[in-house]
């Protein structure tokens, strides 16, 4: 597992929910954010709603290394978080993959103690 910030890998994924699914839309991604952050490749995995339209959310995923989300892909919580909310898309999903450039320490990325729950 990569500890140099460098070769993370940044997704930014940008979803649309059709209206009046924002509730059920945040809460199946909150849980698969939670249990996602668990998870030995991902070093974040932060869910968030835009201001002026609660139904397109961005969710930052930040790998370790380019194995990670394939791996992610494979566990109960992703698969679950992906078949809730399939019906709730207004459109399909779309991601852009950066390299990360700053923080350059893994502190910059960690949760720290905080409670994911």
């Amino acid at each position: 597992m990569s500890t140099k910030t460098s070769e993370f890998l940044c997704v930014h994924v940008y979803v649309t929910c059709k209206s009046g699914t924002e509730d059920q839309f945040k809460a199946a991604s909150l849980a698969n954010a939670r249990a996602s952050a668990k998870e030995e490749g991902v070093a974040r995995f932060d869910v968030m709603q835009q201001l002026d339209d609660p139904c397109k959310f961005i969710l930052l995923e930040v790998f370790k290394n380019e194995g990670a989300p394939a791996l992610h892909k494979e566990t109960e919580h992703y698969k679950t978080w992906r078949e809730t909310v399939q019906d709730m898309m207004a459109e399909p999903r779309r991601s852009v993959k950066c390299k990360n450039l700053f923080p350059v320490t893994s502190d910059g990325w960690d949760y720290g103690e905080t409670q994911l729950e």
